[in-house]
């Protein structure tokens, strides 16, 4: 709970004082024009980049491969697009961070890193060695003899 009350108070907060800075020293219409180019800039660089990822997605299908680091990616690209939206300087950065690809890559590495991922149904996490019927599974290997 401290993390979002610094992240809905303290992001603003940042961002005011920034604008202020950069107001007072290209002037206020400057400083205005400035924040839309990089919205602008970001958000075609956000298509670019996300019809790129679609495109290497559909690739990775048609290979029979399933597509899961262009799946974070596209999440990594939506995240980069709000934050480009966003008003202010302190945000513009880290969504332009967030479309250098190697950079991307590796934040969602290190973001799942932190994660617990979990594979499977819910039903088999919670009673494992079972399946639906409530019956016992054994596993082992066998070898047959002829």
């Amino acid at each position: 709970m401290p993390f979002l009350l610094l992240l809905f108070f303290g992001v603003p907060l940042v961002e005011l004082y920034i604008l202020i800075q950069v107001g007072q020293s290209i002037g206020a219409l400057s400083t205005i024009l400035l924040c839309i180019l990089t919205a602008v800039a970001g958000a075609t660089l956000i298509r670019m980049q996300g019809l790129s990822t679609l495109m290497r997605a559909r690739r990775n299908l048609d290979q029979g491969m399933a597509p899961a680091m262009e799946m974070l990616e596209g999440v990594a690209l939506a995240i980069a697009g709000g934050l480009l939206l966003t008003p202010g300087f302190a945000t513009d950065v880290l969504g332009f961070f967030m479309l250098i690809p190697a950079l991307r890559r590796l934040a969602i590495k290190r973001a799942l890193s932190r994660m617990q991922v979990q594979y499977g149904p819910a039903w088999q996490q919670q009673h494992p060695g079972h399946d639906r019927a409530g019956r016992r599974t054994l596993e082992g290997d066998y070898e047959r003899r002829d």
